[in-house]
């Protein structure tokens, strides 16, 4: 099934970031992200040691510059939004290239693309260093509530299931001579939305009961042993650790 298909997202390597247990990357991402959004947002200076940390980790987990900017086309809502805030912004305004824009509003753009930009290319690393399986084990080992663990586990094992049946019932459609060209066919989609969603639901029904008489109690079997070592967690945490040393040299110089 999906469980042994490697996303999109993730990278296969062997570098000292993949190897690296995924509750410590998990915890570094996360402490990198506190530490970026809690610096000033005019400490331009700080920022740019933020983009130098990440790219050494790229630079560590081999992941290159080019899969990195592909994947950042999710930040482009983000960017419309701020790219609108100098435009529509209250206050005083400054004229740039005869155009008056917010002072307030291009600082608020600065703010949410700079502290935006950093999260997401963080994310994009941790998802291309680890196998999103492994990502929800190190949130189980972290001891995250167990029932939205298991719900993203059997979610990320039998995404890929529904997709096909989607695109089954896609061609069944298709080869009756069905083409979606307005709202006329609206109840059509709407029909087969529902025959999937009790499809779904009818296999997990099944799968449940398959795993209880396997001796399903409760919590998935880890099978594979995901302690992290001293050694470990001092190579996780020099992304966090250097990344508040420089939020707090930023509130002290600011």
């Amino acid at each position: 099934m999906s469980a042994g298909h490697h996303h999109q997202l993730y990278r296969p390597g062997d570098s000292v970031v993949h190897r690296l247990p995924p509750q410590c990357k998990l915890l570094a991402a996360a402490g990198f992200a506190v530490a970026v959004v809690a610096t000033p947002r005019e400490s331009f200076w700080a920022f740019a040691v933020y983009a130098v940390l990440l790219a050494a980790v790229a630079a560590a987990g081999r992941v290159p510059p080019g899969f990195v900017l592909r994947r950042m086309v999710i930040e482009v809502p983000f960017v419309v939004f701020a790219v609108a805030i100098p435009f529509i912004g209250l206050g005083e305004r400054i004229e740039i290239l005869g155009v008056p824009l917010s002072v307030e509003g291009l600082w608020a753009a600065w703010n949410i693309l700079a502290k935006a930009t950093l999260g997401v290319v963080a994310s994009i690393l941790l998802a291309a260093t680890t196998e999103p399986r492994m990502m929800l084990l190190g949130a189980q080992r972290l001891r995250l509530p167990q029932l939205l663990v298991q719900i993203a586990m059997f979610m990320l094992r039998y995404m890929d299931v529904i997709m096909d049946e989607m695109r089954r019932m896609r061609i069944a459609r298709e080869s009756r001579g069905f083409v979606a060209r307005d709202a006329r066919q609206i109840p059509v989609l709407a029909k087969s939305a529902g025959a999937l969603f009790i499809r779904s639901y009818e296999r997990g029904e099944r799968v449940h009961l398959a795993m209880l008489s396997r001796g399903y109690t409760g919590e998935m079997p880890i099978i594979r042993d995901l302690s992290a070592s001293l050694r470990q967690w001092g190579t996780a945490g020099l992304l966090p650790g250097l990344a508040v040393v420089t939020a707090v040299l930023s509130w002290s110089l600011s």
